[in-house]
């Protein structure tokens, strides 16, 4: 059993809310309204009537993990309803008060789930908190994903925004030579899971969260969205029928089984080419994340099997 805040004081963030060099998208949502509804009318259905709610259900994290990916493909769902873009509400924008944040959400009709996600609650100390004085029985969505995969991910996104920041290998270390990872910079710490579950299991029981692979939902999306769907309750809708592998790409993309046009991909933002990381770096990454890992496969119940796929490379 963890010591509750032992990891969050062993790790304090370099920058405070884990954002620094890698962080979420810097715009203040000031069209948080208008943006949601328009996100909202791509999904299956969009009524013009119906009433706004509070979610029943939130994708929390992590950030380069999957959630777009995972939010585009359980829309297709005629049960559910979900914002576009990402409130951030429980980090951000809590200050504007519940109802800004049910305003922000689409309109459902009875038997409709509301959802949203922002992958940066994961890692908001106070966002647990927070969610649960909302709704103590919301349903809760992890989409994880290999840590250091993850990581690079996550400077590869930031490098193509911010070109001049330094590499990946200077600022993942305090000091190099000594082999010291630096564990306060955003990009390596959000990939401390149980770091960030321990504040979640303070409020919240496991039965309550859903674990998605990130590597599964590429390689296997309908089989990851069979298991969300069984958790939030749903009719099996999205099956095998509405994904197509797009080789370019290199991850599934969306069809409709009954329209003969193309896929929907994500954009050029997801499936960037990542840079080359020193070897060595990548080694002591794992190194590093390996007994965080495994507490992680303890409390979740869970065996995502990153050793084992890094052993095969």
């Amino acid at each position: 059993m963890l010591v509750p805040g032992l990891l969050l004081s062993v790790y304090p963030s370099r920058d405070g809310g884990g954002l620094g060099w890698v962080g979420g998208s810097e715009d203040a949502f000031s069209e948080a309204q208008s943006g949601a509804e328009r996100g909202g009318a791509a999904a299956a259905s969009t009524p013009d009537y119906g009433e706004k709610k509070l979610p029943q259900a939130l994708i929390i994290g992590v950030k380069k993990g999957g959630t777009r990916a995972l939010l585009e493909a359980i829309r297709v769902h005629p049960d559910v309803r979900a914002v576009g873009v990402e409130p951030h509400f429980f980090d951000r924008n809590y200050e504007k008060g519940l109802e800004w944040y049910r305003n922000v959400m689409p309109k459902t009709v009875e038997g409709q789930l509301t959802m949203e996600k922002t992958p940066s609650y994961f890692v908001t100390n106070e966002a647990p908190r927070r969610i649960h004085s909302m709704a103590k029985d919301i349903k809760l969505i992890v989409v994880v994903r290999n840590p250091v995969t993850r990581a690079i991910s996550d400077y590869t996104q930031t490098l193509s925004k911010k070109p001049e920041i330094p590499t990946f290998e200077v600022l993942a270390f305090k000091n190099r030579t000594l082999g010291l990872i630096d564990a306060s910079w955003s990009a390596i710490r959000i990939g401390i899971y149980a770091l960030h579950l321990e504040n979640w299991l303070q409020y919240f029981p496991l039965s309550q969260i859903l674990f998605v692979s990130g590597e599964r939902l590429i390689v296997d999306p309908a089989g990851e969205m069979a298991k969300v769907q069984d958790f939030l309750g749903l009719k099996r809708v999205v099956t095998e029928k509405h994904f197509y592998f797009n080789k370019t790409k290199g991850f599934p993309c969306l069809k409709k089984p009954e329209d003969s046009g193309a896929p929907r991909c994500l954009g050029k933002s997801k499936g960037r080419t990542h840079p080359r990381i020193d070897p060595d770096v990548i080694h002591r990454l794992r190194k590093f994340y390996k007994p965080f890992n495994r507490m992680f496969y303890q409390m979740t119940g869970q065996d995502f099997q990153w050793e084992q796929e890094e052993g095969d490379k």
